[in-house]
């Protein structure tokens, strides 16, 4: 960055100017309230209002994290108050790490089921992409040294209290601002709680190999699956100190990465499969632009076989994809490939066997 820049003045300010989203108490309370609609809740209304009352006050007072501690010895502001969640949070993903760094642990995959769809709410019926990731567990637990495990993201649309909140791009301001694990979860005065991510990044962290299976929504990935990618851009870089930043001041985030920030790679090495299905169109877009975002990410691709986009009944009838898929005795068998594919990967990874060529060769641009 140019001199010139970083001597400005006003170079680090952050840039405001959109229209607050604050309530007033009134319309905070309208919306509090209409979570307690149903009738069971009739004789509990005076009870109800002095909660409303008291959320009014949590949210005009902006009481993000009520509950903090001191950092400690171990951040560089020992003596701020980091949320208690936040430190739990954290806590989780460093057990992962060293059940990963473990050569005397199992070897550890997660597979990603990316559709929404279940027969545990509207659609009435399960997914395929569910489907798929049963074939695929069946051939981990083939071997005994494996343990999988299911994220199942259709339980975001299915499971009360299950939420993945969008990021809020940090990054983009100031790639310090980005903490690792995510900080901007959970945010009490708003009502942002039950975030799911706090339980997947130990997932993600602990794993020696990931599998995503998702159908093309819109010529794109499923909403949680992208919801999930957007909250990971915390392990492409993010901050693991959330005092040096003193919580979320930008100005102080831009004057650390103007700087120089070293982009910690939380999930390098990791090794991945990508299963994308259609029934009309996108399915190879959409199986690149998962592959890319995790080879972005320094994940390495398990092989060919691992990385697949298929069509299921082509310009089909929705109504009988399911039986289309059960005829599809190639495209189950494929998905077969790409766990074997991935096992092996991991097996001759963890034995030091797998040789990857120019994974010691110095990137000529930074993140």
């Amino acid at each position: 960055m140019s001199h010139e820049i970083l001597s400005s003045l006003d170079a680090l300010e952050p840039r405001r100017g959109s229209p607050s989203p604050r309530l007033d108490e009134r319309e905070f309370k309208k919306r509090f309230l209409n979570q307690f609609r149903d009738k069971a809740f009739a004789d509990l209304a005076a009870e109800i209002d002095k909660v409303a009352s008291a959320a009014w006050q949590a949210y005009l007072h902006s009481r993000k994290s009520p509950v903090t501690r001191k950092a400690g010895p171990n951040f560089f502001d020992p003596d701020y108050e980091l949320s208690a969640d936040w430190l739990k949070a954290r806590r989780a993903v460093q057990e992962a790490q060293s059940r990963h760094e473990d050569a005397n642990g199992p070897s550890r995959v997660l597979l990603i089921n990316g559709s929404s769809r279940s027969e545990h709410t509207c659609p009435g019926e399960l997914s395929k992409s569910y489907r798929m990731i049963q074939l695929a567990k069946q051939i981990f637990q083939e071997s005994s040294d494996f343990k999988v495990k299911v994220l199942d993201l259709s339980r975001i649309a299915s499971e009360y209290g299950r939420q993945i909140h969008p990021c809020k791009s940090c990054f983009s301001t100031a790639a310090p601002l980005c903490h690792w694990p995510c900080s901007c979860y959970p945010n009490y005065s708003l009502g942002q709680i039950h975030d799911w991510m706090n339980d997947i990044y130990p997932l993600w962290v602990e794993a020696h190999g990931i599998m995503i299976v998702t159908p093309v929504n819109w010529y794109a990935t499923s909403s949680p699956l992208k919801l999930m990618m957007d909250r990971l851009v915390c392990a492409d870089g993010g901050n693991p100190d959330p005092t040096s930043t003193h919580g979320k001041h930008a100005r102080e985030a831009k004057a650390i990465e103007v700087k120089g920030w070293n982009y910690p790679r939380h999930l390098k090495d990791r090794l991945f499969s990508v299963v994308v299905h259609g029934d009309t169109e996108g399915a190879e877009n959409v199986r690149r632009s998962v592959s890319d975002w995790l080879r972005s990410m320094e994940l390495i691709s398990a092989g060919a076989l691992a990385e697949i986009d298929r069509y299921i009944g082509y310009w089909e009838a929705y109504a009988t994809s399911h039986v289309t898929f059960e005829k599809d005795l190639d495209m189950q068998n494929e998905v077969r490939n790409a766990a074997r594919t991935l096992r092996q990967a991991v097996i001759a990874k963890r034995r030091g066997n797998m040789i990857e060529a120019g994974r010691d060769v110095e990137h000529s641009r930074k993140k």
